[in-house]
């Protein structure tokens, strides 16, 4: 199964003009200014814990008029979303900046609607990922090495087909909570995103 077509199996979204330059730059300087905590991981006995086997990156606090400014745009692109997965949205959780120093990783999982556990994240209609920088595969300021989003699609041969995704700079890319993903080891650079999820 070519690339194309298994970003259709999985309904994968993309808008590579969800932010121009200007405001990817704007977002990542104070992002880079910014203080972070240790992002945690959902896990049936201890939720909103920290552990670094499983998810290693940080969680960003940019100023509220970022995150309000972030929030809207999101709200924004909700008709497109609601259209796109055939679904009604309501307004979106408060969006995480993350930053994957190198080392940083995300082990593959669900973000939610897998009936496999009783919480909020199970109301959870569309996950959402906003690329900040770029990723490449040399030493260039401001990019970052490895740190892939990849996308796993369980098909009817039951083999695991894997989408890796390298956006540009200002894509909003968008899939179903179930959609197994996992972010790759970064092994340069920093990597910059924005995680959110609309119920």
């Amino acid at each position: 199964m070519n690339a194309e077509e298994l970003a259709a199996g999985l309904e994968l979204f993309l808008d590579g003009a969800f932010f121009d330059a200007r405001e990817c730059e704007a977002l990542l300087a104070e992002l880079r200014a910014s203080r972070g905590v240790a992002a945690t991981v959902y896990d049936r006995d201890a939720p909103g814990s920290v552990d670094e086997r499983v998810r290693r990156t940080a969680r960003l606090k940019p100023s509220r008029e970022t995150v309000e400014f972030v929030r809207r745009r999101l709200d924004e692109s909700a008709p497109a979303l609601e259209e796109h997965f055939r679904v009604t949205l309501g307004s979106c959780e408060e969006p995480q900046f993350l930053r994957y120093d190198a080392g940083g990783f995300f082990v593959a999982h669900q973000d939610g609607g897998t009936g496999l556990i009783r919480s909020e994240r199970e109301l959870r209609k569309v996950s959402v990922v906003v690329f900040l920088n770029r990723q490449t595969g040399g030493d260039e300021p401001g990019t970052y090495r490895g740190g892939s989003l990849v996308l796993h699609a369980r098909l009817i041969s039951s083999e695991d087909e894997r989408l890796p995704l390298a956006c540009e700079p200002g894509t909003l890319a968008a899939f179903r909570p179930a959609t197994t993903h996992e972010v790759l080891p970064v092994t340069g650079g920093e990597r910059y995103t924005i995680a959110c999820w609309f119920s």
